[in-house]
């Protein structure tokens, strides 16, 4: 089934710092790197059906106590009245996380998952009292436990390998093989996958022998043999292929989950039917296509006894459905469609089901990604006829916030409920209530309670209380129009505590994806923004054409075009940020990661006026990144092709980067993380040393054992060093102790 991989995911006024909060030493008032580690991040929201409580998950940096200067993160779940003044208390504790909080249809339980010896499994907490207690043990792992509407059981989904699915006596009773062929050379069938258990490991002896040998090799783990086509994962490559199944069990003590789906094939996105009867999913839409070439996906009717029984609702070539919701009542599926092919997002779309008939497909008119979808009972306004008994709810990132949106079905009108000033990045509804998680300026995340109009909101948590009298910087919104006649946004922030007449060094940040979206409603960015403002750096950043959040034609501004046009943007950006007064314009730096590590190094060899830069995990070849990045389908997304074929060929050379290397002239720092095969590693070491041959300015840094996800997800001692490495290099050139100054005594 397709997977959609990115690679990278408020109209502030310039406000003065309240002088009343420095009673706080001035150390205490600044963002400082650990800060990074006591940011507390609320998620998985789920109202119970009383709609009285909630409960959410927390994720916090815990200090490894066995290990001085490590961190392990934490997930655990916490419980909250929804009225004013409520006091969350956390249900879970201890050095196991706990995720994905599920209500009970009565309202007295909760399923949530926890990892017991490295595998996934589904907990039952009573909320009367009582400890949770373990309700899977299955070897490949439980997560994402959904109740029936009897609340009698459960739903999940279970990941396992490509061997693990042939020898399952269960999932393959008949140890049938893939009707689609294993692309293994020389074997015109999938018969090579059934060792003869007779034959004996023998480096000596028959053809058979030889080959059972090298077998056990792979098994022993002193060889890969790769056959497929997306063997990359995301910090090692995974030469077999795995499946995601569905599994139902009773919620009881000692049940055996009975598996729903079978085959060579993987399943998302399950959704129980009203009656129980019945679940939609989401899988391959071509079952005799080898999985990592199949791109399209279909929604399918899943009969819920374990029959195997199974109708397809939607499928046609080249379409992917994704994210189906249905309303309460059972009769409205509201999902998701994108063309499996290209620069998209998903088309918000509603249909009629009548059992396991699926018409009436209606796309909406949203140009935005949506996402989050969730129905909701609503009552129509006094006087007002035609309206809908349920809502659709959901989130899109639009214009540097995140913002709730609902949905009329009747109507096909969309409302924006809450502001682009700030980021809603989980939420519920539950008749006249929204619970969500809100990111801000002012605070990173927390929990706040709201009417079903997103008014009369009321903070419920305080986890990020660590902020109070601390100093921030908040961003001024602008505007420019580009070549193309498009409107670019982009932000200024001053430093922290700026001083009057003093002259500041500038960073321009660029994100990536390139379809990510920066601004003050997204969270990722909240802590590197305000340490570099408190370090005493200026700070500006865009949303340049390609970007998300700005509808489709703008996201698709950068097709076969990722250097030139967005560079437009982004120094555009820059060049009216050094109008400021308090901006040094001798002394500016640039930085950015995944795609905006590519663009910093495009950049670099096309201007000059930046006094040292740093990419991290960028792409700089276009050729090389088609075979060592798992990201790899972004180049025939963007450029309409392949390296072998001439045309194409010259346009990735003229995009890429390295083609351009001995222009460089500009200090530059070049990060990646060693298991980073998202990007890939092989072509930040060519510009490395390619620059290195010439006697250019720059350093390489790799980080042992990180991935794509190092500014996000990754080693916490890593992401400070990161944080740290930028900082130092910058000060190299344009600290208030510049090059000249650096050693002196």
């Amino acid at each position: 089934m397709k997977k959609l991989i990115r690679f990278g995911a408020v109209l502030w006024l310039a406000t003065p710092w309240v002088q009343a909060q420095t009673t706080q030493p001035k150390t205490n008032r600044s963002i400082v790197v650990t800060d990074m580690t006591r940011i507390r991040q609320s998620a998985g929201m789920a109202i119970a059906p009383n709609g009285q409580q909630a409960v959410y998950t927390v994720t916090s940096i815990e200090p490894n106590a066995e290990k001085p200067e490590e961190y392990d993160y934490r997930t655990q779940i916490y419980l909250t009245d929804l009225k004013a003044g409520a006091t969350p208390k956390a249900l879970t504790h201890g050095s196991e996380s706990a995720r994905q909080p599920e209500w009970s249809p009565d309202g007295q339980s909760i399923a949530f998952v926890r990892t017991v010896k490295g595998k996934s499994q589904i907990f039952v907490m009573p909320l009367n009292g009582g400890e949770a207690w373990q309700l899977t043990s299955l070897r490949y792992g439980a997560s994402s436990p959904a109740w029936s509407p009897d609340g009698k059981r459960i739903l999940f989904s279970a990941s396992l390998s490509l061997s693990e699915l042939l020898k399952d006596s269960v999932l393959n009773a008949a140890k049938q093989l893939p009707a689609w062929s294993l692309e293994k050379p020389g074997f015109a069938t999938n018969d090579f996958i059934r060792p003869n258990k007779n034959v004996k490991p023998n480096p000596d002896g028959t053809l058979d022998e030889i080959r059972a040998y090298l077998n056990k090799d792979v098994e022993d783990k002193k060889a890969k043999v790769v056959n497929r086509l997306n063997f990359q994962g995301e910090a090692t490559t995974e030469p077999e292929l795995s499946f995601s199944h569905l599994y139902v069990t009773d919620v009881k003590d000692g049940a055996t989950a009975r598996p729903l789906t079978r085959g060579y094939y993987s399943f998302q996105a399950p959704v129980w039917l009203p009656g129980g009867q019945g679940v939609l999913a989401v899988t391959d839409r071509d079952t005799l296509k080898h999985p990592d070439r199949e791109q399209d996906a279909a929604l399918v009717w899943l009969a819920a006894d374990g029959s195997g029984k199974r109708t397809a609702l939607l499928s046609e070539p080249g379409k992917t459905y994704f994210s189906p919701t249905l309303s309460p009542d059972g009769r409205q599926i509201a999902l998701l469609i994108s063309s499996a092919e290209g620069v998209n997002i998903g088309q918000l779309a509603l249909a009629s089901l009548n059992g396991t008939a699926l018409s009436n497909l209606q796309p909406i008119a949203f140009d935005r990604a949506a996402g989050g979808l969730k129905w909701a009972a609503v009552a129509a306004p006094k006087g007002k006829k035609g309206g809908s008994a349920y809502a659709l709810y959901f989130t899109a990132p639009a214009n540097g916030g995140v913002p709730l949106y609902r949905l009329d079905p009747a109507t096909k009108q969309v409302t924006q409920l809450s502001d682009i000033n700030t980021g809603v990045t989980a939420f519920d509804i539950s008749g006249d209530k929204v619970v969500f998680a809100k990111t801000e300026v002012a605070n990173p995340s927390e929990v706040y309670l709201a009417d079903a109009s997103m008014k009369n909101a009321t903070k419920l948590s305080n986890h990020n209380d660590w902020l109070a009298g601390k100093a921030l910087s908040y961003p001024e919104k602008r505007t420019l129009k580009n070549s193309k006649g498009q409107t670019v946004e982009y932000w200024i922030m001053k430093p922290t505590g700026m001083q009057a007449g003093k002259k500041y060094p500038l960073l321009l940040n660029m994100h990536g994806g390139p379809t990510a979206m920066w601004g003050p409603g997204e969270v990722s960015m909240w802590h590197e923004f305000q340490f570099f403002c408190s370090q005493g750096y200026g700070l500006v950043y865009a949303n340049p054409r390609g970007s998300g959040g700005y509808g489709i034609d703008f996201q698709r501004a950068n097709i076969r075009d990722w250097g030139t046009g967005p560079t437009e943007d982004v120094l555009a950006a820059a060049s009216d940020a050094a109008k400021e007064a308090w901006v040094d314009t001798s002394r500016q730096v640039i930085t950015g990661g995944s795609y905006a590590g590519y663009l910093t190094a495009w950049i670099v060899g096309h201007d000059n006026r930046f006094k040292a830069a740093f990419a991290q995990r960028g792409v700089y070849d276009l050729t090389t990144f088609l075979g060592e990045a798992n990201a790899w389908r972004l180049v025939p997304n963007y450029f309409g092709g392949y390296p072998w074929q001439k045309s194409v060929k010259d346009v990735l050379d003229a995009n890429s980067p390295y083609t351009f290397v001995e222009n460089i002239r500009t200090p530059l720092l070049i990060k990646h993380g060693e298991n980073d095969l998202r990007t890939g590693v092989i072509q930040s070491e060519m510009m490395y040393k390619s620059l290195k041959i010439m006697g250019r300015p720059v350093e390489y840094v790799r980080v042992p054992g990180a991935t794509h996800e190092l500014s996000r997800s990754g080693n916490v001692r890593q992401r400070i060093d990161r944080m740290l490495r930028i900082y130092e290099f910058f000060e190299r050139y344009v600290g208030e102790k510049g090059p000249q100054q650096l050693g002196s005594k």
